[in-house]
């Protein structure tokens, strides 16, 4: 298990390149369709948080197949086929389909967790707010929530707070902070990482010592590599630097399930697995 020197090896195997070609195809469908006002595709097929008006079970996998540019697209299918190839040639269509699945619909549903995590306080704050306005709960959510950047808010808040007992006053000011928090909560995630990132630590678990030439010119093992990409992925998803909107929880979920998953069945069927 040191290093991959495959007897009969299929460059593009049927299950990578039907799902390079389906990505494809959604990809062109979102900059054609989507991108004419048709059918908003990133409402309907992107994930979102499971307390937003637009969550929809089916966005546990439809979100795999759409991406936000060409160079995210790019990334993740060129990882897939590079990582992806190998294992499929080694388990079988069928194996590598349902494991291909199964990270990506755990990345989501790990993200979802953190997602839940990181909005908890802004929606229980929301509620209340929405509830009972009061000059207390609107400011504390105006200093909070960054309001306080934006002109149109500053101006809201202001006259709400001039006068909170004028009705017209409160019912702008709550709707403001109304789409504010449907706006945040309601942020798509997208992009098949999460299940690459799954394919990747089933090949680093199983192919450790295979070098991979980053640059195709730095040879690198492939442990060394998995274990680097994992730390920086999980250093800044601690961070959560501002402006970072990569779903850093979802890739490290997709790698925790790929890994989890690979031993497991290493284990219940040594003589068929590889």
């Amino acid at each position: 298990m040191t290093e991959f020197r495959p007897g009969r090896f299929e460059i593009l195997p049927i299950v990578i390149k039907n799902l390079l070609i389906i990505n494809v195809l959604f990809f062109l469908a979102q900059k054609t369709v989507g991108a004419g006002g048709m059918f908003n595709m990133l409402d309907v097929l992107a994930l979102h948080h499971v307390k937003s008006p637009l969550f929809q079970p089916w966005q546990l996998v439809t979100h795999m197949f759409l991406h936000g540019d060409f160079w995210h697209l790019f990334g993740n299918m060129f990882a897939l086929w590079m990582f992806g190839a190998i294992l499929e040639n080694v388990w079988g269509p069928k194996r590598f389909l349902t494991f291909y699945f199964l990270c990506g619909i755990g990345a989501a549903l790990i993200h979802l967790t953190f997602l839940w995590y990181d909005y908890n306080g802004l929606l229980n704050d929301f509620l209340a707010l929405k509830l009972s306005p009061s000059p207390d709960k609107i400011g504390a959510f105006y200093n909070n929530y960054g309001l306080s950047q934006s002109p149109a808010a500053d101006l809201l808040v202001k006259n709400y707070l001039a006068d909170p007992t004028n009705t017209r006053n409160v019912e702008q000011v709550v709707n403001y902070i109304s789409d504010v928090t449907y706006a945040v909560v309601s942020s798509p995630t997208l992009g098949a990482s999460g299940a690459v990132f799954g394919v990747l630590a089933a090949f680093v678990y199983l192919f450790p010592n295979t070098y991979i030439y980053l640059y195709f010119f730095v040879p690198v093992k492939a442990k060394w590599m998995g274990l680097a990409y994992f730390g920086i992925e999980l250093f800044s998803a601690i961070q959560n630097s501002a402006g970072d909107n990569v779903a850093r929880w979802a890739h490290i979920g997709g790698g925790i399930v790929g890994f989890l998953l690979v031993i497991t069945w290493n284990k219940k069927n040594r003589r068929n697995f590889y």
